[in-house]
């Protein structure tokens, strides 16, 4: 890949973000002449975005960073098809009022990270149901249509992969490409838009709205997509055995959100700096370079820094002094997570393996049931000896006590 001349996507690559590019030398020529408006699209099909989603949400703030125009796309007209994508099967179709729920919480996940306004660099955050739920269907064969072969189309990966699959591909999601398209033009014509970036698992579709603006509109415009990011042990970013790890403070405490970054494998330490952090690359290099027990050390910078990038930082130092007392002093600390149980039940005595359910550190009762047999579950500091075991008012020290998952994870329960 040749060096480019303009700042923004020359820290793009220095950082990793950019996977492939439909004309990079144009590109950089564009952003060279001066500031352009780059998209990227999020369907709603969610109330907040996750750790899988931050690739595409830094990238924008890179642009504006370098003085560029980054538009935020809300999917409420494409949520309603749902992004086939490398999915297994269809998406659960939804209706219009849980859309509009899901687009507000992605909306308070994607403001800590850009500015929105007026200005020539602030971001836009737009709804494509403006255009789409204006469609009408035979206008829009007439007129697109004839711009899409349908063999190109079953040659994308995203889709050659459903089709090969028992579940098949629908006709409607077979739209998705085709609506995802229209969303270039329009972006274009009403603001200018001449950049779309994406994962990986888009290239197809952005291709083809590159194509369309070509062929209707004799104009030229880049599309760039995002690496697939997966861990040093070939897990997906952003999966944990507890689920997605969430944005969104409501889904996922500053805490536990911290706790994920903190728990990064050491070989993926400098990656994730340069990709999830503002700091700058000299002193990610200095991190990256720490070896033995002070790689720990680069952990707990990745881990404030990006939990202060979503949560603030004032939540992400709490964060990491929370853990200080909790992992270097001991201490049970006031600003660990916290599950309230009724002190009728606790008084009775209450299950750890369902305790452990209840308060979120376990997924099932199966898997807190392992997790006692590991001797992965401790109450106050202690291993839980046996999946018996309950905990009782007891249990409970200057009013609270402390319920653990391994190490990392840990829950103050209290009573009501």
């Amino acid at each position: 890949m040749s060096v480019s001349t303009s700042e923004f996507l020359r820290e793009a690559a220095a950082r990793g973000f950019v996977h492939q590019c439909t004309d990079l030398a144009a590109l950089d020529a564009a952003c060279v002449a001066g500031p352009i408006a780059g998209y990227i699209g999020f369907d709603c099909t969610a109330d907040s975005l996750h750790v899988g989603h931050l690739m595409q949400i830094m990238i924008l703030r890179m642009m504006q960073r370098h003085g560029h125009r980054p538009i935020a796309l809300m999917g409420g007209g494409t949520s309603r098809i749902g992004d086939p994508s490398f999915r297994d099967e269809a998406r659960v179709l939804l209706d219009d009022e849980r859309i509009a729920t899901n687009m507000a919480g992605i909306k308070t996940c994607i403001e800590p990270f850009v500015r929105f306004g007026e200005g020539a660099s602030d971001a836009l955050m737009l709804n494509n149901a403006t255009w789409l739920d204006k469609l009408g269907y035979i206008d829009l064969l007439r007129e697109v249509g004839p711009h899409f072969s349908i063999s190109r189309m079953l040659s994308f990966d995203s889709v050659r992969t459903r089709l090969e699959r028992e579940q098949g591909l629908t006709f409607l999601e077979f739209n998705y490409s085709i609506l995802q398209s229209y969303d270039f033009r329009e972006l274009l014509r009403r603001h200018g838009c001449v950049l779309q970036i994406g994962g990986s698992d888009q290239w197809g579709n952005i291709v083809s709205g590159v194509e369309l603006v070509r062929r209707t509109d004799a104009k030229s415009v880049y599309g760039l997509t995002t690496p697939l990011i997966t861990t040093a042990s070939g897990v997906k970013m952003g999966k944990t055995a507890g689920g997605a790890v969430w944005l969104s403070g409501a889904r996922l405490a500053p805490y536990d959100y911290w706790q994920f970054w903190r728990n990064t494998e050491d070989a993926d330490v400098g990656r994730f700096l340069r990709l999830f952090t503002d700091l700058p690359m000299e002193e990610i290099d200095r991190l990256a370079a720490l070896g033995g027990a002070e790689i720990n050390e680069a952990k707990k910078v990745l881990a404030t820094e990006a939990a202060a990038l979503v949560h603030g930082r004032n939540a992400a130092e709490q964060a990491a002094a929370t853990a200080r007392s909790t992992f270097e002093t001991g201490a049970v600390s006031e600003t660990l997570p916290t599950y309230e149980i009724a002190a009728d039940d606790l008084a009775r005595g209450i299950a750890v393996f369902r305790l452990l359910v209840d308060s979120g550190l376990a997924t099932s009762l199966g898997e807190a049931r392992r997790l006692i047999r590991g001797g992965g579950a401790r109450v106050n500091d202690v291993v839980v000896p046996d999946e018996a075991g309950i905990v009782t008012a007891a249990d409970l020290r200057d009013g609270a006590m402390k319920l653990s998952s391994g190490r990392k994870q840990h829950r103050l329960i209290k009573t009501t």
